[in-house]
């Protein structure tokens, strides 16, 4: 199986000036913990990372300390993380066939759900790992006016990583790019384009580091986790 990440985001909403999977959890980067869960995947056996040339330095001293065996390249992201994915589907292996796509955010990822999102995806054009919503969702208008409470037993919150048929998806990005869809995840496009997408239960703890108060709470699962 192959693994794209996602990683070429900024830290802006961490309060920091650099890309924040470079912001250390217990000492090492966010994109460690990210590489480490690949690395122990008994399904993944190629690593893409979608970054921006300036974080790539960093990137290169992350794996030389981690020393990983299976095979990673640094892929150039785009200015969105929909760019990002287009270009690191073009980067894949000719061989590739199946693609899970993961955002590097997401650094509490086990190597378990790697492999549980790999063997499902062997059955399935294209899937996403999602965990049921236990919040009541309102529906608002631009007046902050709620107009509906849609059933909570029919909505998941997705997660990543998502899985799909390498051809589909590239197909279903070069329709997206003609059409200029806008989406914030690739099963978005899946689902433009008329194509099934299967839910995988996720984990709790995978969730995505985005502000100061995400780092805390993924710090404190990483003690609980290793003791």
């Amino acid at each position: 199986m192959h693994l794209l990440i996602a990683a070429a985001g900024s830290g802006r909403r961490m309060g920091s000036q650099r890309n924040k999977l470079l912001l250390n959890l217990l000492s090492k980067p966010l994109l460690s913990w990210t590489l480490a869960a690949a690395e122990a995947s008994r399904q993944i056996s190629w690593i893409g990372i979608m970054g921006q040339p300036d974080d790539f330095p960093d990137f290169k001293a992350i794996l030389t300390d981690l020393a990983l065996i299976k095979p990673v390249e640094l892929i150039l992201g785009g200015a969105t993380r929909q760019e990002s994915v287009y270009n690191g589907l073009q980067a894949l292996p000719p061989n590739a066939d199946r693609v899970l796509i993961h955002d590097g955010a997401r650094c509490l990822a086990t190597p378990e759900l790697f492999d549980r999102s790999a063997e499902a995806l062997l059955g399935c054009p294209g899937l996403i790992v999602a965990v049921p919503v236990k919040d009541t969702i309102k529906v608002v208008d631009e007046s902050r006016i709620v107009r509906d409470t849609p059933d909570r037993s029919n909505l998941w919150a997705a997660q990543t990583p998502q899985g799909f048929e390498v051809k589909l998806l590239k197909q279903c990005h070069e329709q997206g790019r003609q059409k200029g869809w806008e989406v914030t995840d690739d099963a978005a496009l899946f689902e433009k384009c008329g194509l099934a997408v299967r839910i995988v239960e996720g984990e709790e703890t995978n969730l995505k580091v985005t502000t100061p108060v995400d780092l805390s709470v993924a710090e404190f699962i990483l003690r609980q986790r290793f003791g």
